[in-house]
């Protein structure tokens, strides 16, 4: 039995793309509800992240109803910039890592040399995924400012022009926007002013929220931030308009070129904006987010987590209010003593006309968590421990909480000076505040936690004493129409054509007295938000986890589902980007199937699945092999002599070698198989393939000998062929396409499968000479010693 080579045969792409809109509420709804619960296993009816227009500043009684902001937008200083808050206080993660990456890099890559200060390697943006309608370049930033510098010019990005394309991709903005450099919006502009905090993040004309809230988050982590924004850039040093972030996408950190162009309206910058009028760190930020995912619209409307994923390569967690465990603030003090990224939102209430509550929080919006905390509380002779969090609102205004443990609340005074100076309390209208974990609870209805996997940080800088660790192995997948989307269990018909991975987990954590193992599953659909410019939405994900018996690591076919051995399964099939849930197993070996909610829906995902002991993980999938063929295409082509007038013609073209070169094979099959191919004929290529395939003294041609061996093939090859061809449309449907490859002697798997449908297929199916050429190439290969795919 030969197994596949899966280095390469992978290449295809598929357009995965989703909706948007810019409708009129100035508030974001962030928070996407309408999901599945996992008893009913149905899909949420929403299948887009519902967005708006929240300008950040607006008045917001009656907010619903207002229109993008259409008079002067002026951005002024405050009196002085928080600058005991500039020090980020965290340093690094507690956590050592270690991972197992799978990811579809060809071999004989010679791109970006790159590597992140982690050590891991750093692509360039055009060779992921282009952001733009056309091909995206690779840009090496280096490469361009010097010769930027030596031509005395400064950098345009033709990549993501100063155009209306780079701003929107529906609805034009109300204003008129002017594009300006730094230079030309204020004197002296620096990427930084005395440092970087959160108070540097203020939301502008635009409903991205949950983007403001994790790059808040992102400047209490010192290494994070700086993988993200690189610090061998500035406006004075070697400036060139040039400027470039690292962003993670899928499995790989990407390195994101932008020039320094920025929408503006009336000289001041129109979206995000800092409390310093000369300071563009996070302006750039955004806008080279918004170069990777196609346009500033696209960033309209999302979930925290995306953000936060996308700036740590993190795994994510999420909580409703409605059902959270008992031990949830130990949750949370945990994930923020681990250096986890923390956001929560509040959902927006379709029954209101009012954006903010009488408790001065906003609906429809998000929020950075950016302390978790206990305090002593001593009243009266009483003492006590308080849970709290601080929180921070985007738009950094005077928006905040206004119950107990607010602003100049009563509660303060009963906190001892000490333990108030280490905490570094202020009361500024700056966006942030605090509140306890019960009003926490009461009044926020999600939280998301992000928490870090081994991209993100450097061994070396890891504590003294750290010793736990992630295990991380990771997955690139594909659901394919009729070949690898078969929908969820609910569909048993179709579920088992799903890609499938086999997790084996042998040792229990060191500390679990169940001798359990834990392990976080993420799935992730990959490239949606990029292309929302083409109309589609985010697909309803989810996947299903079942023990297999023995530890045996067989392929999972739909007559071996045993639904009794499911032990896990998502909660919900949501709309979102990600779905992630943590479990407690019992060592083994576990198939784990991805899937969307119905079937035929396509789309390209990541796997991901986080374990503290060592995990193996492999595709669950058959060999590639030669097998019996199909009784009922041995009783359809019995004759295994070429009929008189093939072989008349064969003696006819051969001459007196007794041989037909590629051309000459050309004729008499076209003449034999002329009913199936109606008039196509068989390509040069497929012909000389067919030669190779036999002509074992490489004379380039076949004699009677071989040509009759071939005709054998051929002739039980068209058998197949018509028996599948069931639609009359003469082709094979693609959903045939493996049940009728077995029926003529090969077994396959859904990485072959994958690639013969998508470079072989049509609007019908598999056309005759194709089905023909599919054949060939699987016979050529599997008579190699191992079976490669170009």
């Amino acid at each position: 039995m030969i197994k596949t080579n899966k280095g390469e045969f992978i290449d295809m792409k598929i357009e995965d793309v989703t909706t948007t809109t810019f409708p009129s509420p100035a508030v974001e709804n962030t928070v996407q509800e309408n999901i599945v619960p996992s008893g009913s296993r149905y899909p949420s009816n929403n299948a887009e992240i519902r967005k708006s227009n929240d300008s950040g500043n607006t008045d917001i009684e009656n907010a619903e109803d207002q229109p993008h902001v259409e008079e002067e937008i002026i951005f002024e200083s405050k009196t002085t910039k928080h600058r005991r808050r500039k020090s980020p206080f965290k340093e690094t993660p507690l956590v050592v890592p270690s991972k197992v990456n799978k990811l579809n890099v060809p071999a004989n890559y010679n791109g970006s040399q790159m590597v992140m200060p982690t050590g891991e390697q750093l692509f360039w943006l055009g060779e992921t995924h282009p952001s733009s309608p056309g091909t995206a370049s690779c840009q090496d930033f280096k490469e361009i400012r010097s010769q930027c510098l030596a031509d005395g010019k400064l950098f345009e990005d033709p990549e993501f022009p100063a155009t209306n394309r780079s701003l929107y991709y529906k609805e034009r903005p109300r204003n008129r926007l002017k594009w300006l450099r730094p230079k030309e919006i204020c004197e002296n502009p620096q990427l930084f002013v005395e440092g970087y905090s959160r108070f540097d993040v203020q939301q502008g004309v635009l409903g991205d929220c949950w983007l403001m809230a994790a790059v808040a988050n992102l400047t209490l982590h010192r290494n994070l931030f700086y993988q993200v924004v690189p610090n061998d850039q500035s406006f004075d040093e070697d400036y060139a308009g040039i400027f470039h972030f690292r962003i993670w996408q899928y499995g790989r950190w990407v390195d994101v070129v932008i020039d320094d162009r920025l929408p503006t309206y009336r000289g001041n910058l129109y979206f995000l904006h800092s409390t310093e009028r000369n300071e563009f760190w996070g302006a750039l930020l955004e806008k080279a987010y918004a170069k990777l995912h196609g346009s500033y619209e696209a960033l309209q409307g999302g979930l925290i987590y995306e953000a936060m994923v996308d700036f740590s390569g993190g795994v994510t967690e999420k909580y409703l209010m409605t059902s959270l465990p008992d031990n949830f603030f130990t949750i949370l003090l945990k994930a923020y003593e681990r250096n986890s990224l923390l956001g929560c939102s509040i959902k927006a209430d379709p029954n209101t006309r009012t954006a903010k509550t009488p408790a001065g929080l906003i609906r429809g919006h998000a929020y950075s968590v950016t302390r978790v905390t206990y305090v002593d509380f001593k009243k009266r002779g009483r003492a006590d421990k308080i849970p709290l969090l601080r929180l921070r609102n985007p738009w950094g205004n005077e928006d905040e909480w206004n119950g107990a443990w607010s602003d100049k609340s009563p509660e303060w005074q009963f906190i001892p000076k000490s333990e108030r100076e280490e905490l570094g309390l202020t009361f500024s209208d700056d966006g942030e505040f605090w509140m306890s974990f019960e009003d926490f609870v009461s009044h926020f209805d999600r939280v998301e936690i992000c928490n870090l996997n081994p991209d993100s940080f450097n061994l070396e800088e890891c504590p003294e004493g750290c010793t736990k660790k992630w295990e991380m192995s990771v997955f690139e997948g594909k659901w394919i129409k009729d070949i690898s989307a078969g929908g969820c269990s609910q569909y048993p018909d179709t579920f088992w054509k799903n890609p499938r991975y086999t997790v084996t987990l042998k040792d229990p954590d060191t500390d679990d007295d169940m001798n359990e193992c834990t392990i976080i599953v993420s799935l992730m659909q990959k490239n949606r938000r990029s292309q929302l410019h083409q109309g589609l939405g985010l697909l309803a994900i989810g996947f299903d986890i079942y023990r297999l018996p023995d530890h045996e690591n067989v392929p999972l076919q739909f007559n071996s589902i045993i639904y009794e051995n499911c032990v896990g399964c998502t909660e919900n099939f949501n709309h979102e980007r990600e779905v992630s849930q943590r479990y407690q197993l019992e060592p083994g070996s576990y198939v784990i199937v991805p899937s969307t909610y119905s079937p035929n829906l396509e789309a390209e995902f990541l796997l991901r699945v986080f374990s503290e002991m060592s995990n193996n993980m492999t595709e669950n999938d058959e060999d590639v092999y030669m097998s019996d063929l199909d009784d009922r295409v041995k009783n359809m082509s019995l004759n295994p002599e070429p009929a008189d007038p093939i072989r008349d013609l064969f003696d006819r073209l051969a001459g007196a070698d007794g041989e037909v070169d590629w051309q000459e094979l050309k004729e008499i099959l076209d003449y034999a198989m002329r009913e199936e191919l109606e008039g196509e004929g068989f390509s040069e290529k497929v012909c000389k393939r067919m030669i190779a395939m036999l002509d074992k003294d490489a004379s380039g041609s076949l004699g009677f000998k071989e040509f009759k061996s071939l005709w054998i093939d051929l002739r039980q090859w068209r058998a197949v062929f018509r028996l599948y061809d069931t639609e009359g449309h003469g082709a094979i449907p693609q959903k045939h396409l493996r049940d009728a490859l077995h029926s003529a002697g090969y077994t396959v798997n859904a990485h072959v499968l994958n690639v013969l449908a998508h470079r072989h297929g049509s609007r019908y199916g598999i056309r005759f000479a194709e089905f023909i050429v599919c054949l060939v190439r699987l016979k050529t290969k599997i008579g190699e010693t191992t079976i490669r795919y170009k």
